[in-house]
């Protein structure tokens, strides 16, 4: 005889008891997902993207009616985004004539030497970067300007 031939009407009711606590029992150790919790998003990944603005940049300083004077500057473009180089490359002639103009405007060539002033250059050089990026309604913007060459000729 096997189990079920056994059973007793007696039994049922046991039986259906323990079946139910069990069934019970599972639903309250199950995992239910927090309604209020946002589903998970995939981790952002942060790049550094460095965009060489080639070639480099040579220009006369100096005074107006001064002894001429000439900067080489080899510049990278910080970028944070992958999304920042196409931006870049479809504007490069105007990122690149703005600069020209803003190494152009140097007058003071001994304070080029310094490191300080150097550093103020390429601060004012990322802002005319993104004015240029902005302008042109890319919603992109660098997080840098690096002078990877900087040569003052006196």
């Amino acid at each position: 005889m096997t189990a079920l031939t056994k059973m007793t009407p007696k039994m049922l009711p046991k039986i259906f008891i323990a079946l139910f606590t069990m069934s019970l029992a599972a639903l309250a150790y199950s995992e239910e997902p927090d309604e209020s919790a946002e589903p998970a998003k995939p981790a952002e990944l942060t790049i550094t993207d460095y965009i060489s603005l080639e070639p480099a940049f040579v220009t006369h300083i100096g005074p107006p009616g001064g002894k001429l004077s000439y900067l080489k500057a080899s510049v990278s473009l910080r970028a944070d985004a992958s999304t920042t180089r196409p931006a870049v490359e479809a504007h490069m002639p105007r990122i690149r004539h703005e600069l020209v103009l803003l190494f152009g405007e140097q007058s003071d060539v001994d304070a080029l030497t310094r490191p300080d002033t150097q550093q103020t250059l390429a601060t004012e050089a990322t802002a005319r970067v993104n004015q240029v990026l902005e302008n042109q309604h890319t919603g992109e913007v660098v997080s840098g300007v690096l002078f990877t060459e900087f040569v003052v000729q006196k």
